[in-house]
C-alpha cells in the first residue's frame, strides 16, 4: 500500500500544472504576446480563476464571441507579481484568465454557465491535480449585475443536488489584474503535443466543456472530433 501511495503522489507530482511551468525550454519558447489590438474590437471583459489558466484559456478562447484570452494573476496584493512568487502562495493571488467578449454574440449569463460547467465548482484551493491557493476558483465581478448573477448561480447549484458538496467558489469585487508572462499566453494552442500536463489534463478538460456545448464552441477550435 506505501508503495502504491508514493507511485500515484509522484504520478500528480509530474502531471501537474506547477511541475510543467518551470521548464526553462518553455520560457524559451519565444510565445508571442496577446494581441491587444485584436482584443480592441471587443466591448467587454470578465475575469475568472479555476486552476490553472493553461486550461482555463483554452476553454474559454473556444467559445463564440470571446476573443484573445489572457492568462495572469488576479485577487493578491502586491504589485507586478511573477509565476514563482504567485506560485509560493505569498502574493494572494490566484492564476486567472481575463475573457474579452463581444456582448451581442455571447453575454455574461452564459460566460458564468461555461465557468461552472468547465471546472470541479466545489474543489477547495485547486482543480484536478493542482492544489494550493494560487488555484483556487473565484468570479472577480465588476459590478453589481455581475456579483448578484454570480451569487444567484452559485445558490442555483447548491439546491440543484447535483453536487455532494458546498459550491467553494469564491465571489470577489475586481481589482487588478496582471497579465502572466508570455510563455505562459496560448499555451495550449503553442504546445498541444509536447508537454505531459496538457496532453494529459488541458486538452482532456477542454473537450469535456466542448462536448456538454457543442453550440457554443467557434468551429476552428473544437478539439472535440
Amino acid at each position: 500500500m506505501r508503495n502504491l501511495l508514493i507511485l500515484l503522489s509522484f504520478f500528480a507530482l509530474t502531471t501537474s500544472c506547477t511541475q510543467n511551468k518551470s521548464s526553462s525550454s518553455d520560457q524559451d519558447a519565444g510565445v508571442q504576446p496577446v494581441n491587444l489590438e485584436e482584443n480592441a474590437k471587443y466591448n467587454a471583459q470578465a475575469v475568472f480563476a479555476s486552476g490553472c489558466f493553461w486550461c482555463v484559456e483554452g476553454v474559454f478562447e473556444s467559445v463564440k464571441g470571446v476573443g484573445d484570452v489572457i492568462s495572469g494573476y488576479s485577487g493578491g496584493h502586491t504589485s507586478n507579481p511573477t509565476y514563482n512568487e504567485v506560485g509560493s502562495g505569498s502574493t494572494g493571488h490566484a492564476e486567472a484568465v481575463l475573457v474579452p467578449y463581444d456582448s451581442n454574440i455571447v453575454d455574461y449569463p452564459t460566460l458564468l454557465k461555461v465557468y461552472f460547467n468547465s471546472m470541479d465548482p466545489t474543489q477547495v484551493n485547486g482543480q484536478g491535480p493542482d492544489r494550493g491557493t494560487p488555484y483556487r476558483s473565484i468570479i472577480f465581478y465588476q459590478n453589481e449585475q455581475e456579483r448578484q448573477l454570480a451569487e444567484d448561480m452559485i445558490k442555483k447549484l447548491d439546491a440543484s443536488g447535483e453536487y455532494n458538496r458546498p459550491i467553494s467558489v469564491e465571489v470577489k469585487a475586481f481589482e487588478k489584474f496582471w497579465p502572466a508572462e508570455d510563455y505562459h499566453q496560448d499555451y495550449v494552442k503553442n504546445h498541444p503535443n509536447d508537454n505531459p500536463y496538457v496532453l494529459n489534463e488541458s486538452i482532456p478538460r477542454i473537450k469535456r466543456f466542448q462536448r456538454q456545448f457543442p453550440e457554443l464552441i467557434k468551429p476552428n477550435k473544437n478539439l472535440v472530433k
